[in-house]
Parts: C-alpha cells; structure tokens; sequence
C-alpha cells in the first residue's frame, strides 16, 4: 500500500491523475477525508462508515494487489495516528506547496476557511507519526520540484518508494473522474490538465495582503520548513 498525504491544494489530486495513467494501482481517492465529511465512503467495493472501517477495507484491498491512495489534512485522523501496524505496513509519502499558495487557493473555494484545515500541521503530525513508528524519514516532495521538473521529481519518488517509473504516465486525457464529482469544484482545475503544469496565481501577495490569511500562513510556515528541509532534491 502506498500513500500520498496532502494538505489540501497542493496538487495531490494531479499526482493522484498521474498513479491512475500508470494502471498498475487500484487508486483510491480521499476515503479519510471523505468519510469524515460525508459520513461514508466508497473504498474498493465496500461502503465504509468510520474511520476504522477504511484502514480495514485499505487492508483487505492491499492484500489483493498493489492500492495507492491520497488524502488531504483538512481533518485530524485518530485512528491512523494510533494505528502502529498501519503507519509501519504501508508506505506514506507526503506531498508539500508553499503555504501561502495553497491558502489562497484554498480560500478562494472557501471563503471561510479555518486555520487548522490548512493542513500543515497536520500533515506534520503524521509524518512525526510515521518516522517514529518506522525509525525512518517518509518520502517528501515539493510540487513546486513536481511542476518545475516533473520527469525527475515523478522519477525520485519512484526510485525511493520502489516502484518502477513510467514516463508516459506525466501525461492524460483531460476530464473529471467519476470519483472526483462529488467534490467535483475542488478539482476542476486537475480535470482540465494534461500533466503537471502550473496555474499562474498572486497566492504570496493576496495572503501577505489580508491580516487573517497572513496569520494562518505565519501558524503553518514552521511545519512546511521542517517537511521541505527532507524532501527530495530531483
């Protein structure tokens, strides 16, 4: 098993459009995040109502073949965080985005975003969780490495997660996949892409601007510093 954790609009979901192309894992998209919003989510072939029943069906997944899953740190998981065997059995890798541009897009799909559900602490509270438990430092890249050079950075992670690289997956069909249409505005912009690229935005000045953004950009900076000084260097 092999996941991909994100603070939310760190474009997880087009690493995600990535390991789909390549065809060699069940995908799974956001079934944490997802069960905790909704109260339930498809995982595989079984409804799951808690956060439990999704590290089960994630096992019983795992032990058919290879699953890759990604989720978002707009919520706290507890059970994942007490789950040793979990944090051990699977492979978490973790994904980053300068914190000012992920909370300004953030905030433009919502306006009354709260500082927690940023997500870098979170994030940060699992990768403490995970190094701990395994005595070793969970992959990390940065998307900006991932827009910036893609081949390399998808070619780093590959090689370090032990999977092979599949250059003809940096590139897809645009559109929006059934599983992203519940939550389908949160992922128009992946849905128009054909590979990694970078939307032109003023994340830096819009959050540097506004008092409130500024102080939740200030909160989180720390726990992306931290992830960014191990993440890969493609």
């Amino acid at each position: 098993m092999l996941a991909l954790w994100s603070a939310p609009r760190c474009r997880s979901t087009a690493f995600a459009r990535m390991m789909a192309e390549r065809g060699d894992h069940t995908v799974v998209h956001e079934p944490f995040s997802r069960v905790v919003d909704f109260g339930e989510v498809e995982v595989g072939d079984r409804v799951a109502r808690g956060e439990r029943d999704v590290l089960d069906q994630l096992r019983a997944m795992a032990a058919r073949g290879p699953v890759f899953f990604k989720d978002t740190t707009d919520f706290r998981y507890p059970e994942v965080l007490a789950d040793a065997e979990f944090l051990t059995a699977a492979t978490h890798t973790f994904i980053l985005r300068d914190p000012a541009e992920a909370i300004a897009s953030h905030h433009a799909l919502n306006p009354r975003l709260g500082r927690d559900e940023i997500g870098f602490a979170r994030l940060h509270e699992i990768f403490t969780a995970v190094r701990r438990a395994t005595g070793r430092p969970p992959v990390v890249i940065d998307s900006e490495d991932l827009v910036e050079r893609p081949e390399e950075t998808v070619r780093a992670y590959c090689e370090a997660v032990g999977i092979p690289f599949r250059p003809e997956a940096l590139e897809w069909r645009p559109g929006m996949r059934t599983e992203w249409r519940s939550t389908g505005r949160w992922h128009r912009s992946t849905s128009e892409t054909t590979g990694f690229a970078r939307s032109r935005t003023d994340g830096a000045r819009t959050v540097a601007a506004d008092p409130v953004l500024r102080a939740f950009r200030d909160h989180h900076q720390p726990y992306y510093e931290k992830l960014r000084a191990v993440a890969l260097r493609p």
